[in-house]
This record gives structure tokens, sequence and C-alpha cells, in this order.
């Protein structure tokens, strides 16, 4: 054969090969990654390999611990192999936004809350996907007069319709019971200026109200939220409320609920911050979302001196935020919370998967799920660098790929 149409025949395979590797499937049931640098959820390792297995992680060692070894290897070099981050608060469903552009875009992790009830699904080459379901409020409580019942909320009135109304939501694959305890106008607010005209309330619009509706929103008492949260914790559910000002917070800290599913807007009290971290309320932080908030970052900076902790959320669906890995997020938090590039890191990986309950979840450490993205270069140095990965898998297989083939 001439030596131009080998060349011919051999571009051809390489081509082939890489698109085998990029594809939706995994190359081959074990594979080996080495990088420059792997954040394994904790800490950060430098020259390090992964090997997965049947989607799981199997091991992660220095590069000489797989010599031996006959599987397919990825060289991804100057780059760095991190788990997958985990999204704590999004709309996808109810604002339609496509799973598979937040999964190529660094996110394999997602739970909705705020939306159409439906079980658990994807994580194995698709985003795993997890809801609370339609919000807990008030009879014409928030998010009722913008947005109606429909998919998003249910009014009730009384403790029992309270209790069923958690059963019913955990039989339909809740994994998370939502509440709203917001009565609206905090300055700064995104559900307190108008984002949209009163004649668009499409699926694309604004998640949050029109100020036309922004103001005195009645809120579920006490007695209803503690059956709530005591028929949830009964169910093994954590529960998660939707806080903005020092009413609302009074009522989650009283009533034992888990999860601020945003940093406060209004600042609150130091007494009520203390209180939340004695308490072990986690705060999803959402910074990008509510960065008009005249007290949010007071609020963050505080419960980060007290010892609170603070879970990534940025809020996906929300208008200008990305449908993926929100830099900008991860940078408010460095600078607010006063954390260290890798402690960030953390808030959306391995801290995120341990709240979640599902085993080794975020990491990759052997067990895991085989959720992974890499970037070119180090992360610690530019974290906008994330919100555009080279390499996404979920479950071992491969959603995309702009590295090299496998040797």
């Amino acid at each position: 054969m001439k030596p131009y149409l080998c060349f011919r025949y051999y571009l051809a395979w390489m081509c082939y090969a890489a698109f085998l590797w990029s594809s939706h499937t995994a190359f081959a049931d074990s594979y080996i990654i080495h990088a420059a640098r792997v954040f394994d959820g904790y800490s950060l390792r430098t020259d390090a390999a992964v090997l997965i297995v049947d989607g799981k992680i199997a091991k992660i060692d220095t590069p000489e611990a797989f010599s031996d070894s006959e599987v397919a290897r990825v060289e991804l070099g100057d780059a760095t192999l991190l788990p997958g981050f985990i999204e704590l608060h999004a709309h996808l469903t109810f604002r339609q936004v496509p799973a598979k552009d937040v999964l190529r875009h660094g996110i394999t992790t997602l739970r909705d809350v705020g939306g159409p009830l439906h079980a658990p699904y994807g994580g194995d080459g698709s985003l795993r996907v997890m809801t609370s379901g339609p919000i807990i409020t008030a009879p014409h409580g928030y998010p009722i007069p913008g947005l109606g019942e429909h998919d998003i909320a249910i009014p009730v009135a009384n403790e029992s319709q309270a209790r069923e109304t958690v059963r019913r939501l955990v039989a339909g694959g809740a994994m998370v019971i939502k509440v709203a305890l917001e009565p609206g106008g905090e300055s700064g607010a995104p559900w307190s200026h108008a984002h949209v005209h009163a004649d668009q309330h499409s699926h694309t619009d604004s998640l949050h109200q029109p100020a036309s509706v922004a103001q005195n929103w009645p809120l579920l008492p006490l007695p209803i939220v503690k059956a709530i949260v005591d028929e949830a914790h009964s169910l093994g559910r954590k529960v998660s409320t939707h806080i903005a000002e020092t009413h609302g917070a009074q009522i989650a800290l009283d009533a034992g609920i888990d999860e601020w599913a945003h940093a406060p807007c209004a600042a609150l009290p130091d007494g009520q911050l203390q209180r939340a971290v004695e308490q072990n309320v986690k705060v999803v932080t959402t910074l990008d979302t509510l960065s008009k908030c005249v007290g949010v970052f007071s609020n963050v900076e505080r419960l980060a001196a007290m010892g609170g902790e603070l879970l990534y959320g940025a809020e996906i669906a929300h208008p200008d935020i990305p449908w993926g890995i929100d830099a900008q997020e991860l940078l408010y938090l460095q600078q607010a919370a006063g954390l260290l590039p890798l402690e960030v890191l953390q808030t959306a990986t391995a801290k995120a998967g341990a709240y979640l309950n599902i085993p080794l979840l975020g990491t990759l450490l052997p067990g895991a799920p085989a959720d992974l993205i890499a970037v070119s270069g180090d992360p610690l140095q530019s974290l906008k660098m994330l919100e555009y990965p080279g390499l996404v898998i979920s479950g071992g297989k491969i959603v995309l790929n702009h590295f090299a083939a496998p040797d």
C-alpha cells in the first residue's frame, strides 16, 4: 500500500477511535485516567491515576501502581480530574432546562427543588436528578400569587393536610421536602422586583415574582411546619425551606428545619445565625442569584465565622445563572465565606454528596459512582475554567471528551 494511503487509513482509524471514546458509552468496562492533578473530593493529589470499573471508582493511586494493568489508559496531561459537581438548588423540570446541557457543563448530580414530582433517575450516562416535588406553602402563600399551584406549590391549611402531603410527596419519589416561609419584600431580592412583564408567565420566566405581588404573603404557622418536619423525619427525609428574613428564619429554627434553601437575603441577627449553626442547619448559598440582596453576604460571612456549613447551589434555571457549573457562585463563596479554593470545591463535591446520603457520591474514592469531570490546567488558580470541562463522565460513561483517545 502506498505510504500516503497508509497515513490516510491511520488518520481515519484514529478519528474513529476518538469517536468511540467520546461517545455516550464508555470505551470499555474498565479504564484508567491519568492527570497531573486529581482532586478526590477532599484533597488534591499530584500525578495521580484513577481506575474505573463497571461504572465505579475502583482505585486511585500513582501511575506506577497501574503499570501492570492492561486496561485502556487515558493520558490527560496538564489537567485536573475532579468529581462531577452536585447542584443542590435548581428548577430544571419546571423551567424545562435541558438536562444534557447541564451535564455537559460539569453538573453530574442535581436536586430539583420546586417543580413536578418524580422518582430519582439518571447517573448512568445522564444527569442524576432528585426532586422535592412542589413546595409546601400556606394558602395564597409564596410562590402561588405569581405562579399558581400547578407543579410548583401545594397549600396546606392544617397539620393533618401537612402530614398527608409529606407522605404523598415521599411516596412519589421526593428525596427532600421543601417548605416556603417567605413573606416577600426584602430589599434587593429577585422576588421583590419585576423581572418579567405581567403577560409573560411562561416556563422561561423568572421563578420569582413581580413587585406587585411581592408583599405580605401569608406564612405557614409553627405547628404546621413542625408537623411537616416530624412527618418528613419519620420517613427519612430532610426538610429544606425558602427563607429570606427574620420571621421565616425564626419559624424554621423553632420547627427544626434541616436546611435553608438560600442564604437569607435580609441581614439576620447574630443570635439566629448562631442558633442555626448550633442546630447544624445546612445553608445552600445561591449567592449569584441573590447578589443584590442587602444582607446576604453579611449572613454568609458571619455564618462561616461561626462554623456554619455552607453548600454549593446556584439555582440553575434562574436568569443569568449558567446551565452548569457557576464559577461566580464559587468565587462569591471564596470571597464572602473566606474559603480556600480547595474548600470551595469541597462544598460542591464530597460535602454535598455526604449531605445527600449517597455513599461516596462527590468523591473519587474506591466504591464511588464514576462521575468525573476534567479541565485543562489548575482550577485552583482560576475557578472560572470549571465552567468549561473538557471531559465529563457519568456512571463510567463518557458524555463529553475533548482530550485524546485512550492508548
